[in-house]
């Protein structure tokens, strides 16, 4: 069976749908406390300076206008994953921003967060299987041009 097969398959299923919105609306839930706590300026975390974890999120929460902008984005990529005609979008949105967030939580050592993080970019990878046919129609696109 190859991919493609398998992907069509899955999709003519009932449940599929209804998965992929529970999936979209999931991960979007993810980001929206996060993300405007920090576009509102506020700290992440109680934490204090003695422990790394509570350093790392001071010393991100000072930079000012960096920590509002990682709030921005990922207020935007939630948004993005709950508009049906921007779906896509906000599933590439999403993807940097979520590798970015396990890569801390790892070389951090967060307990248990690794976990969730994780599970977040497995369904963030499945959003972007979801839609593969609309990104290889961008791809294609985008190489053309490029020849």
């Amino acid at each position: 069976m190859t991919f493609a097969t398998f992907h069509e398959a899955w999709a003519k299923q009932r449940i599929a749908p209804w998965f992929t919105w529970g999936t979209r609306i999931a991960l979007a839930l993810g980001f929206i406390p996060a993300g405007l706590t920090k576009l509102l300026g506020e700290r992440f975390t109680v934490l204090g300076m003695d422990d790394p974890v509570g350093f790392f999120f001071e010393a991100l929460y000072q930079t000012g206008w960096y920590w509002n902008f990682l709030g921005a984005m990922q207020l935007l990529a939630a948004a993005l994953l709950l508009i049906p005609r921007t779906t896509t979008l906000g599933a590439i949105v999403y993807f940097p921003i979520i590798i970015n967030i396990f890569s801390i939580v790892l070389a951090m050592h967060f307990k248990g967060t690794p976990y969730v993080v994780g599970l977040m970019i497995l369904a963030n990878l499945y959003l972007l299987v979801w839609d593969y046919k609309k990104l290889v129609k961008v791809f294609n696109i985008l190489l053309r041009k490029n020849t």
